[in-house]
């Protein structure tokens, strides 16, 4: 489930030339951004609408499918149907057969059908390389008219067994998972249709029949609910014609009607409070009545939001965080949908605080804003960053298929997009002031404190405990096992031409390689750029190499400190006029550490390209080292390390790590332990800034609208000022797998999911058998829905909601890993069929699946450098490796000519079940002592962290 958020647009000015009835085309004049933006609308006469987006800057085709639908269709009692299809139409469809678009994808080079669901909408999408246009165009027509007759009990069960699974990771199984639950049911009334999940509860679910099912698809699941949007590099006319060929004899639905606009009014405050068993952090959420998607007030309201908690001049910043003290960081944002919206407020306190101070600290805060107020510099500062943003939501033919698709949906027109960024630039501060009176000020509101377990005390005074339904363990439940659906027997739905053929490849997607121009500056800083006219942005990544891997392995924690405080002011600015520095270019520039690097990464407007630079070089050369923003720093990093300990996940992640890396500082969390983060000071900061942080350690990465000479000239200053120095690293970490397999249960009581992270120590990217590697993992564990794991733990057994595996080296030897979330009541079930899948997986690769594996990876190369990300990664492994540009294509000769043979001595050596580590987080009293059958031994049980046996390591 993907939350629908309005997108704001900068001066995007679009006029509408309506030509007939059916037939809208759209062209931006360009006076006010500088960019043209170009589509066409039609109507079939089954209802259904196409928008089409013309953009021949990379070869590939974004089709999204969108059908009015969402949670909100749905009746008490029988919820979370439209979710549930969200996943049913990717499983079969007539003509496609089982398997349906994801069997597809995994040929064609797609980058993976998906799909979502909100409250009002559901929509599934993929890029694919432009030679396969045809084949989604047939494909998407599939799942519109020739689906439902596939859907049968044995698929339905199967299937609920999956969005159980989904809810017990995305909800059940997580910190705060039930929060969303606790907040709708309590702020809308009952029988509303937003007063239930988009996922639905477990017993809707497990309790839904096949005619239920059918039943919503015939209301809302006709051409004439739907919106189609093909984006990309194509012929217009031809695909007019493909959307024709495929769509036109699909007949038009049930006529759906509009649900009404359904505003909220709570006639008190509601205090509710849970004891979450996973959280470590008290946190308070705050939620007001608001208005629906487009309403006049919706504009204000959303700038509201951000004038009152982003940046360091608003107040919540300045309460909650700067002089109190009682949390790292307050978010607030409008939360609006088609028939209603809220305004919500979320602090996730720092450790013991009581929720009662972090309340009044609140109202202090809005006490302030009342009184002292804001102007027009605070309304350009939230307003300078929309036109970054609305260009960066545009840098991929998919990203601009969801926002035509928007607007054509929820406006009842594409080119609305005028209206609303009119609408949001024409906000004023009395529009700002009325709107905070009517919504907020001594409103009613739902008020949620979510505390660790055994801690009530710190949740609100007068609070109700919340009910919250939570699913009890237990080693079989009913309707937890099932047949796996073999082939289906349904009547074909009648068509004049034979669908059951796949439709042929078009014209060949060629992948071009971006020219890449590299220099180096007389200090030793290489520079390595890609000339990007598609935008007027400029994005850059400078990587220094060192991180964790320089510091004291008894003091972790401090390059990743330093990192944040480089971005707390200079010596020239005060943190607070730094960001409003930044803010009044509209730019973005974030310092970060990691194992192996301390990166500063921005985005900016071309024509800001040279301030933005000039800020960066501040920030390098002069830092401020504010000893207030130290103590604010040290308490954020300190709140984050507690946080992580109630996540299954990063739990799993935590053991794993220390279990492959052994006694190399790799095997520490980059950020620090408890005790290492507190032991820092100031001192210890400035001492690594000296001695590593050098320019000839440095790499800079930049994509953009501007030529070498331009970005290469606004970098003087770093060349002067920047002195290189010689920096000694440790020694090369060796990779190795252990000798044999052993099974390590980190116990997490009352666990919903079991965490699976399974693996060794592998090969750095740089190893000849690296990339081969990965090629051989793709039917293994590596391809999504086209992966054994996928479909035996998912789609064979319902075990799951999404398992994987794969390689992840870079200059340094990295892990293969496999990684799921399984039902606790499968913990050992799971485990010894991933165990019996690897031992097969030699003997049981096909030509069949070596020719999937070569088409996709040839295929998807189209994709490979669509947006700045995809290039600056590029640039990023040139530099690091030292690789020439033409390493791709290298690579696609690799694929031509790896064999069968190759593929199955790979995985006996890479992939095999009895030297790896097998580390689950879990229920350790129902679930531990099964794994014994996994023949490894008797498991070791581990507690806390500090706790693994390294011992049993070696």
């Amino acid at each position: 489930m993907i939350r629908f958020v309005r997108i704001s647009i900068f001066a995007l000015m679009a006029s509408i030339i309506i030509s007939g009835c059916s037939k809208e085309t759209s062209e931006d004049s360009g006076e006010s951004t500088g960019l043209s933006i170009e589509y066409e609308k039609i109507t079939l006469d089954n209802g259904l609408e196409v928008v089409f987006h013309q953009d021949h800057s990379d070869p590939v085709v974004a089709v999204a499918l969108t059908f009015h639908v969402g949670s909100a269709r749905e009746k008490p009692g029988k919820t979370g149907f439209a979710h549930l299809f969200e996943h049913l139409f990717f499983l079969e469809s007539e003509n496609l057969g089982k398997g349906g678009l994801d069997k597809m994808s995994s040929r064609i080079g797609g980058s993976g059908a998906n799909g979502s669901t909100s409250r009002d909408r559901t929509n599934y999408f993929q890029t694919v390389p432009k030679d396969a246009l045809e084949k989604m165009i047939w494909a998407e027509a599939d799942k519109v008219g020739y689906f439902i007759n596939t859907v049968t009990d044995e698929v339905l069960t199967k299937e609920k067994q999956v969005v159980k699974n989904e809810k017990r990771q995305s909800n059940d199984n997580r910190p705060y998972g039930h929060t969303n639950y606790v907040i709708t049911k309590n702020l809308y009334p009952e029988g509303h249709p937003y007063s239930w999940e988009v996922i639905g509860t477990l017993e809707d679910l497990q309790q839904s029949t096949l005619a239920d099912v059918k039943e919503f698809h015939k209301k809302y699941y006709g051409p004439n609910n739907a919106t189609l949007v093909i984006a990309g590099d194509f012929n217009l006319e031809d695909a007019k014609a493909l959307v024709h060929k495929y769509f036109d004899e699909i007949p038009s639905g049930e006529p759906v009607e509009s649900l009404p606009v359904m505003p909220v009014e709570l006639p008190e405050t509601r205090r509710l409070y849970h004891e979450d068993n996973f959280a470590r952090l008290p946190e308070l959420n705050m939620v007001w009545p608001a208005v629906e998607l487009y309403h006049p007030d919706s504009y204000a309201l959303s700038i509201l939001s951000e004038l009152l908690t982003t940046g360091k001049d608003a107040p919540f910043y300045k309460v909650l965080v700067e002089e109190k003290q009682l949390t790292s960081d307050v978010s607030m944002y409008d939360y609006t949908s088609e028939i209603a919206g809220e305004m919500r407020l979320q602090v996730r306190a720092y450790p013991g605080v009581d929720l009662d101070t972090v309340e009044a600290a609140v109202w202090e805060a809005l006490r302030r804003f009342e009184t002292e107020g804001f102007n027009e510099a605070d309304l350009d500062r939230i307003k300078a960053g929309i036109e970054t943003n609305y260009y960066n939501g545009l840098s991929s033919v998919l990203g601009k298929a969801f926002q035509l698709a928007q607007y054509n949906i929820f406006a009842g027109d594409p080119g609305y997009i005028n209206e609303d960024i009119k609408k949001t630039l024409a906000v004023t501060v009395e529009d700002v002031k009325r709107v905070y009176q009517k919504y907020l000020r001594d409103k009613n509101y739902v008020v949620t404190s979510f505390v660790p377990k055994g801690t009530a005390g710190l949740a609100l005074a007068e609070s109700t405990l919340a009910e919250v339904i939570e699913e009890q363990i237990v080693e079989s439940g009913e309707g937890e096992t099932f047949e796996t659906p073999g082939e289906s027997s349904y009547e074909r739905t009648a068509s004049s031409f034979d669908r059951t053929v796949e439709p042929p490849y078009g014209e060949s997607a060629e992948v071009v390689v971006p020219d890449v121009w590299q220099t180096e500056l007389s200090n030793g800083m290489k520079i390595l750029g890609i000339q990007s006219d598609e935008l007027p942005l400029v994005q850059f990544v400078i990587d220094i190499k060192g991180g964790m891997l320089l510091e004291d392995p008894s003091r972790t924690g401090v390059s990743n400190m330093l990192a944040e405080m480089l971005t707390k002011g200079t010596a020239g600015k005060t943190p607070l006029e730094l960001e409003q520095a930044i803010d009044a270019l509209g730019a973005r520039i974030n310092i970060y550490a990691s194992a192996q690097h301390i990166s500063v990464s921005g985005t900016t407007l071309s024509r800001n390209y040279a301030a933005t630079m000039e800020l960066v070089e501040e920030m390098l050369m002069e830092p401020r080292w504010d000893s207030t923003e130290f103590v604010l720093t040290k308490q954020e990093i300190l709140s984050q390390i507690e946080q992580s300990k109630g996540n299954p996940n990063a739990l799993a992640g935590e053991v794993f790590r220390k279990l492959i890396y052994r006694d190399n500082i790799l095997a520490s969390n980059s950020v620090g332990t408890i005790q290492s983060v507190q032991e820092i000071s100031m001192d210890d900061l400035k001492d690594y800034y000296e001695r590593n942080f050098t320019p000839n350690l440095a790499n800079m990465h930049v994509v953009g609208s501007l030529g070498q000479n331009e970005i290469v000239a606004q970098l003087d200053g770093l060349q002067e000022r920047w002195v290189p120095k010689d920096v000694d690293f440790p020694d090369v970490l060796n990779a190795s797998q252990p000798a044999s397999s052993k099974v390590y249960f980190y116990d997490v009581p009352g666990a919903k999911q079991s965490v699976l992270y399974f693996g060794y120590l592998a090969m750095p990217e740089t190893d000849p058998d690296y990339y081969p590697a990965t090629v051989m993992n793709y039917i293994l564990g590596g391809g999504g829905f086209a992966s054994r794991f996928t479909q035996e733990l998912r789609e064979g057994k319902g075990y799951t909601y999404g398992i994987g595996s794969g390689f992840e080296g870079d200059a340094l030897p990295g892990p293969f890993r496999i990684f799921s979330g399984v039902r606790t009541n499968v913990t050992y079930e799971s485990s010894a069929l991933v165990k019996q899948i690897l031992e097969d997986y030699p003997e049981t690769f096909s030509e069949e699946d070596l020719e999937n594996t070569k088409s996709y990876y040839l295929k998807s190369n189209a994709r490979a450098f669509e947006t700045a990300g995809a290039k600056l990664n590029m640039l990023q492994k040139l530099s690091e490796y030292g690789w020439d540009a033409s390493y791709i294509k290298d690579r696609e000769q690799a694929v031509k000519d790896i064999s069968i043979e190759e593929i199955r001595e790979l995985a006996k050596k890479y992939a095999n079940p009895n030297n790896m580590y097998y580390v689950v987080v879990g229920d350790a009293a129902t679930q531990m002592e099964k794994l014994k059958d996994l023949g490894f031994g008797e498991p070791v049980l581990i507690r806390d962290l500090e706790s693994i046996p390294v011992g049993e390591m070696q």
